[in-house]
């Protein structure tokens, strides 16, 4: 059997036996190995050589960040920043929702905390306020997507990491998709409550507004100390993540004093625990991604989609294409990670620049999230609201076409991703 094919069918096979992916990987390279006769010790040497990365330090970090924002009290002081903004808008708690996740996204970097923290609080509340259910469920499942495209996105430092490309450019990249995916959202969200007379929030005063700004102005430092200073030169990716977590504690445990310094050590423990998965995946990928690369897989498949089109728009949309199907079965994570030769190969073929394919594959990974079967989002979103599953897949699929309509926009307007990081980091595209 053709070794790629035999690695390919074997890895699914082990996902579809519900294998944790990281065996998965490694499994499935191991049978390769052997059926190839390779050493066996190349799978120690990949393994470690993957995960030995500074820039990887980053993603327990912002793991951590993620949890002293959900129980530190500071999700709250943003719900009400939120409301005083937007809520008063038709379909206000739709808005409300939307809105933090844009600035939960800029916090944590990571979807599934905003699901779990931001669902736990308006699901109940959107479904008491007359919502439709299913619709809440999608909305914040939806929303908290932002999380892998705004940044700091957990995502981009895993594809800037390991595909040699500038973090902090990804980082001013996913701005603008993120934002503009969020306004179509709240689009959406206002055609619905004048369908369905969804009720505003009442507007709040002058003095209410001073007040949850006030609130709300120490946390939101968080992205300004985060972007600011990876694009400024300041802090890398870890450095930056590392003094997020410093602020961040000093108003949980000190200022706010919303948690205990007795619960310090159980934080870091389950943190801890929380990176050990994902750390073990991406150990897995490096010898997956090293066996995709040694048997050829990229020429293959620039080869095949050649033989398909050569236009370079066409390419892409077949990327596109692939990076959604995949996005059903894989985390995004594990996607970039194996499928990054792949991804990169294409991009080179269709002259397309490495910053905005960087964030091209994120926006697009980021619907994985939200599709089934993997939809790990969706799942969270679907347990909180106790609406079924097929209902939500029901409601969620007009903002999915949302997402994808941003993602197929941003491949014909590069300047959507390349903009702001031509303007504030000019050397990166060599200007």
């Amino acid at each position: 059997m053709n070794p790629l094919v035999l690695l390919l069918l074997s890895f699914f096979a082990f996902i579809a036996l519900r294998v944790n992916i990281g065996f998965s990987l490694i499994l499935s390279s191991v049978l390769v190995i052997l059926h190839q006769d390779l050493p066996l010790v190349s799978v120690v040497n990949q393994m470690y050589s993957n995960i030995d990365s500074f820039p990887l330090m980053a993603v327990p970090f912002f793991m951590f960040l993620g949890r002293i924002l959900n129980t530190g009290g500071i999700t709250e002081r943003l719900l009400r920043v939120a409301d005083v903004t937007v809520g008063h808008v038709r379909g206000g708690l739709g808005h409300v929702n939307v809105f933090v996740s844009m600035v939960f996204a800029s916090l944590s970097g990571s979807a599934a905390a905003d699901t779990a923290s931001v669902g736990s609080i308006l699901i109940p509340a959107m479904k008491k306020a007359g919502y439709d259910p299913a619709f809440a469920v999608a909305l914040t499942a939806a929303s908290s997507t932002l999380g892998v495209i705004i940044p700091p996105s957990i995502i981009l430092i895993i594809y800037g990491a390991f595909g040699n490309v500038s973090i902090g450019a990804l980082f001013l990249g996913g701005v603008v998709p993120g934002l503009v995916i969020g306004v179509f959202m709240m689009g959406y969200t206002y055609v619905l409550a004048v369908k369905h007379g969804y009720p505003p929030s009442l507007k709040a005063s002058l003095r209410d507004v001073g007040s949850a700004l006030l609130i709300g102005a120490p946390p939101l430092l968080i992205p300004v100390m985060v972007l600011g200073g990876v694009v400024a030169g300041i802090f890398t990716p870890t450095e930056a993540a590392i003094s997020a977590v410093t602020w961040a504690m000093l108003l949980s445990f000190i200022v706010y004093r919303e948690i205990p310094l007795k619960q310090l050590p159980g934080m870091l423990a389950k943190s801890a625990v929380d990176f050990s998965v994902p750390l073990f995946t991406v150990a897995g990928a490096g010898i997956f991604g090293w066996l995709i690369s040694y048997l050829g897989a990229a020429d293959l498949v620039v080869q095949f989609i050649l033989s398909v089109t050569d236009n370079p728009y066409g390419i892409m949309l077949m990327l596109i294409g692939f990076l959604l199907l995949i996005g059903t079965v894989l985390n995004p994570i594990s996607a970039v990670l194996i499928f990054l030769p792949i991804i990169q190969g294409l991009g080179t073929t269709a002259g397309v620049n490495p910053v905005h394919l960087g964030v091209l594959t994120t926006v697009t990974l980021s619907v994985g999230l939200i599709s089934p079967p993997y939809g790990v989002c969706l799942l969270i979103a679907s347990q909180i609201g106790e609406v079924p599953l097929m209902k939500v897949i029901k409601a969620i699929l007009p903002i999915v076409g949302l997402v994808v309509f941003v993602a197929i926009i941003s491949l014909w307007v590069p300047d959507l991703v390349t903009g702001l990081p031509k303007l504030l980091m000019p050397k990166v595209f060599g200007l």
